[in-house]
């Protein structure tokens, strides 16, 4: 699980996935910079042979203790372990898949493992926003967010390049919601979340579908074949 919505290294070499991921700007373009900050962490995790499913399943308790903050405390008094905790689910969904390379752990179930890992952690947190708005508009945000990750998933399935970034990616939902913690703005969030989540999705399906066009097969019509 990683700083947004991703297909994990935790399982298939790079030789393995569909093709390349390629990101928007955004907060992705952190991610570099945050798995070098993390680099201490993933040496002692290799050494002491802890296995990469277990950090997969921890980013999602971390994400489950994060939305239980969000819901339970008041603001700002949420704020920080709600951040804490955020910051913990992110750095375990960098390293699982790091973690499983250096270690040559890499399985196809623990791609598995990851998606549906990544997908219970943004259900979780955003699930805490149950306690501060109204039930549809906290069934829209969950719905919402799912959408960018589908997307993706879905262009890497039809073997395209996996899509990642904002402009409210995985990373950009964390932020918002630690926003939400510190300052009790809960509703004002949730649809900042909900309408960007959306955008999110429709401009990953637009740069699916130019990725579709430029490397569609062509039949001996010359035409693009299609499914």
């Amino acid at each position: 699980m990683t700083v947004d919505d991703d297909l994990r290294g935790n399982d298939l070499s790079a030789n393995d996935l569909p093709t390349r991921k390629i990101s928007s700007a955004g907060l992705y373009s952190l991610k570099a910079w945050f798995a070098a900050r993390l680099t201490f962490v993933r040496v002692v995790l290799v050494r002491r042979g802890v296995s990469p499913n277990t950090i997969s399943l921890a980013g999602i308790l971390f994400a489950a203790g994060a939305g239980l903050s969000l819901a339970l405390l008041p603001a700002p008094v949420a704020a920080l372990p709600v951040t804490l905790l955020l910051v913990a689910r992110l750095a375990a969904a960098n390293l699982d898949g790091s973690v499983a390379r250096e270690s040559g752990r890499q399985t196809r179930w623990g791609a598995v493992l990851n998606e549906f890992g990544d997908r219970a952690a943004d259900l979780l947190v955003l699930a805490g926003l149950l306690a501060h708005v109204s039930l549809p508009l906290a069934l829209g945000v969950l719905l919402a967010a799912s959408m960018p990750s589908w997307v993706s998933l879905a262009g890497a399935a039809a073997g395209t390049r996996r899509i990642n970034g904002g402009p409210v990616g995985k990373t950009e939902r964390c932020l918002l919601v630690a926003l939400a913690a510190a300052t009790g703005w809960y509703t004002a969030f949730a649809v900042v979340v909900l309408a960007g989540s959306v955008v999110t999705g429709l401009l990953r399906m637009v740069r699916l579908a130019r990725e579709h066009e430029i490397a569609a097969p062509t039949g001996r019509t010359g035409q693009p074949v299609r499914g």
